[in-house]
């Protein structure tokens, strides 16, 4: 059972994206056969950087989904947390690598302060997450937009925040050969970012209170839980989490917020995290499979003249396709273990689990 959700999700993809390259018109022969060739030293690195990132997003989305709470302004909440950080990094205010350390407390902060706004106004107002976050987007989107047109240093088309200094950047290591690029350093921060989810939701009163909360929040109450409270917790961690999506990016390769700036990892993030049901383990292989596509997508163009839109495609059909299986695999289980008490009730033997009356 726990195997088959996956492999029903899996299939349903792999049958709806060749059709709709049959439609297209496209070689389902090609776009297969690209997709799984092994990948070159660059594009690991590719690969392993852009899944820390991802990965970070998936993460802040699943701390609000195991509280029943749909935290959809990742994307606002990254941007503005992103451009600030950069601006105080820039501003070089602290020397070499203490220079870094802040503008990670810089990202953090802002992000849990802007997904705050959506958990205080739910527990003051009864507005919806949902309706606030979306719009919070807007309004970080936009803010951001206005601030870096209006005091952004002017870099070729575009303009950016002043640079990082060199005493600021990580370079990372070298996996493969020196042209193949660096793997960001701070890929570890989220490792350390998963263990420290993961220990938090399943290793501590607090994860508990937010798994009971978010399963039956009637229940969570009676046994003394602080809805409200959780709520609010909640979305400033999720949004703490969300503003560090793109500091591996900054520190290891972009050294300022502008036209480099990596936008929907917050949407993807959503993505994964139902992918990987909302465990750390299961968002780490979704993220490990949005990073491979996207990455092995740049290829479908120049070998075989597929649009790489087909892997979006692609994408989410796997979300869906294991949603709805999961969905499926649960009802046929529930179904089964019906049976079997059943059964072991008409033949007067006490199912294990249940006590004798």
């Amino acid at each position: 059972m726990a195997l088959l959700a996956p492999l029903i999700a899996v299939v349903a993809a792999v049958v709806v994206t060749s059709l709709v390259l049959m439609v297209a018109g496209a070689s389902v022969g090609d776009f297969w056969s690209l997709i799984f060739t092994a990948p070159s030293g660059r594009s690991w690195v590719n690969i392993i950087n852009q899944t820390s990132m991802i990965f970070l997003a998936a993460l802040a989305a699943a701390i609000g989904f195991r509280m029943n709470l749909f935290n959809i302004g990742l994307e606002g909440q990254y941007t503005l947390a992103s451009y600030t950080a950069a601006l105080v990094a820039g501003a070089a205010i602290f020397p070499g690598k203490l220079n870094v350390l802040v503008a990670l407390v810089v990202a953090v902060v802002v992000g849990a302060i802007w997904a705050g706004i959506a958990g205080i106004l739910k527990v003051t107002r009864g507005v919806s997450e949902v309706i606030s976050t979306i719009m919070l987007n807007a309004i970080a989107i936009t803010l951001v937009g206005y601030l870096l047109s209006n005091h952004g240093q002017q870099y070729g088309q575009g303009r950016r925040t002043p640079p990082l200094p060199d005493s600021s950047r990580f370079e990372g290591w070298q996996l493969f050969e020196k042209t193949d690029g660096n793997v960001w350093t701070l890929v570890l921060l989220a490792v350390v970012v998963g263990i420290g989810v993961s220990v938090l939701i399943n290793r501590t009163r607090f994860g508990f209170d937010l798994r009971a909360t978010g399963a039956n929040e009637a229940a969570a109450v009676a046994s003394g839980v602080n809805v409200k409270k959780m709520i609010v917790i909640s979305m400033l961690l999720s949004g703490g989490i969300a503003g560090l999506i793109w500091m591996p990016a900054l520190f290891g390769q972009a050294g300022y917020y502008g036209p480099t700036f990596q936008h929907q990892l917050g949407f993807t993030g959503i993505a994964v995290a139902l992918l990987g049901r909302n465990r750390p383990l299961g968002i780490f292989f979704g993220a490990v499979l949005f990073a491979w596509l996207s990455e092995q997508a740049n290829k479908l163009q120049l070998q075989a003249g597929i649009s790489p839109s087909i892997v979006q495609i692609t994408q989410g059909v796997v979300v869906l396709s294991v949603v709805v299986a999961y969905a499926v695999v649960q009802r046929w289980r529930a179904i089964a273990e019906q049976r079997a008490l059943r059964t072991a009730l008409d033949a007067g033997v006490t199912p294990e689990g249940v006590s004798a009356a």
